[in-house]
């Protein structure tokens, strides 16, 4: 079996991607949605939708038809939140363009990402279609966001203020991208939601207190809604004196218009609590990312219906604000109606972790269509994306085949296809491999033979 799938494999990776009408069948089929998996069924793809899906199909006539023997068929996973295409290097800041140390909420992540990111191929490799770009915060990241260094929420950029002194409130703006080779912008929607930090991190960069940084940000609102309504008096010097620039006040008008969330980083129960009441007294909407100690407050949050994007594993208490994580969050939040995305590290490179970490949860408690789902349809609609992220007639054909379970350490994508069209299975690293594989005439790698 595992002979025939590595054969299959190779067959697919010399087939070049063309758009083309498309019959996976004899797969299992997690549509991602609360319906039931399909033991053994066939998904057709035409014209870039999705134009059946279910048990008893056959193949359209000239139809490509790909024997998936069992193999499973998955939505394109979503990361719910990461820095991929914004950051190629970790310790190279020249290489990182997720974060600003002058912006506050108008900084503008999509105008630094890359679509020749060598990060890219390597993320469809995970199985991965859609990702949403989220900048990080100057200064402070934020307890539970991984970013591939320490966690701790300091780095080498300079922190606090911007230009008038002001402190770091917002991390900017977040924007959709598809994973689709060969495009030349792959932004596929910016300026999606305007990212705070009410954690650790977020405090620290409002001059260390948590009370101090909640005052600042009632008071960031309040002027872009002054601002908002009153442009011309602001352009011609007539209106009080605001505490943000104009750049960071126009990215927040749609957030308090009630158009695009803030994205919350944010763990202890308190702190959710602080940013639930802020969702309810501002009147906008909210997503938190984090939440290490949801489940403390998970009756709360489903009934605000906001939700939450995790990482299951983050389950030590490496900080004060996230001494209640616990492998089951996930399931305790689901189990009582809140929506949940769960996510890996942010870091382009560990975006495989969040298809294992959904297996983590599923080992935990959260069920596995919950889990699929939690990779692929939630994060679609926390975000927007309403033709994508499960397995229906007229969805768009992001779709994965898999050599196995997508939720085991094991497993593989044999085959991704984004808007129906098979995307290349080859990465950098696999050219690299490729390139000093054979050695030369005198035994040792030929190094330069390019």
């Amino acid at each position: 079996m595992k002979r025939a799938l590595l054969a299959f494999a190779a067959l697919i990776v010399a087939t070049p991607a063309t758009a083309e009408t498309v019959a996976i069948v004899n797969a299992r089929i997690e549509t991602g949605t609360r319906a039931p998996t399909i033991p053994s069924g066939t998904i057709v793809l035409r014209d870039g939708k999705i134009t059946a899906v279910g048990a008893g199909i056959a193949a359209p006539a000239g139809a490509r038809v790909i024997d998936a023997k069992g193999g499973v068929v998955t939505p394109g996973l979503i990361a719910p939140s990461t820095n991929l295409s914004a950051s190629e290097i970790e310790g190279v800041q020249s290489t990182r363009d997720d974060r600003s140390g002058k912006l506050s909420a108008g900084f503008d992540i999509s105008y630094g990402v890359n679509p020749a990111s060598a990060m890219i191929p390597l993320a469809r490799q995970t199985g991965v279609t859609t990702a949403i770009v989220t900048p990080l915060l100057s200064g402070g990241g934020g307890g539970h966001v991984h970013d591939g260094g320490s966690g701790d929420g300091h780095d080498d950029f300079a922190g606090g203020g911007g230009d008038g002194g002001d402190p770091h409130l917002f991390g900017g703006q977040a924007a959709i991208i598809t994973l689709a080779a060969g495009q030349r912008d792959t932004v596929l929607k910016s300026r999606v939601a305007v990212v705070l930090d009410l954690g650790e991190g977020g405090a620290r960069n409002a001059g260390g207190s948590r009370g101090a940084q909640l005052v600042l940000v009632r008071s960031a609102l309040q002027d872009a809604r002054a601002f908002s309504r009153n442009r011309g008096a602001y352009d011609r010097g007539a209106t009080r004196e605001f505490g943000l620039s104009r750049i960071d006040l126009e990215a927040l008008v749609p957030v308090v218009m009630g158009e695009i969330p803030l994205l919350i980083r944010v763990n202890r129960a308190a702190d959710i609590r602080q940013a639930l009441r802020l969702a309810r007294e501002e009147k906008i909407a909210i997503i938190l990312e984090g939440a290490a100690e949801g489940w403390l407050v998970a009756d709360e949050i489903a009934a605000a219906g906001v939700p939450v994007i995790l990482d299951p594993q983050a389950n030590l208490p490496s900080q004060f604000e996230n001494l209640g994580a616990r492998l089951d969050n996930a399931a305790r939040l689901q189990r009582v109606g809140v929506g949940v995305a769960i996510m890996g590290s942010r870091d382009f490179n560990n975006l495989r972790q969040a298809r294992l970490n959904a297996g983590l949860a599923a080992a935990h408690g959260l069920p596995r269509e919950a889990a699929i789902a939690s990779l692929t349809s939630v994060p679609s609609r926390i975000w927007g994306l309403r033709n994508t992220g499960s397995l229906e007639v007229g969805k768009e054909a992001d779709v994965v085949l898999w050599n196995g379970d997508p939720l085991e350490t094991t497993s593989w994508p044999l085959a991704v296809f984004v808007d129906g069209v098979e995307q290349p299975q080859s990465t950098r690293a696999f050219e690299l491999r490729d390139r000093y594989a054979q050695p030369g005439p005198n035994g040792y790698p030929q190094a330069y033979r390019y």
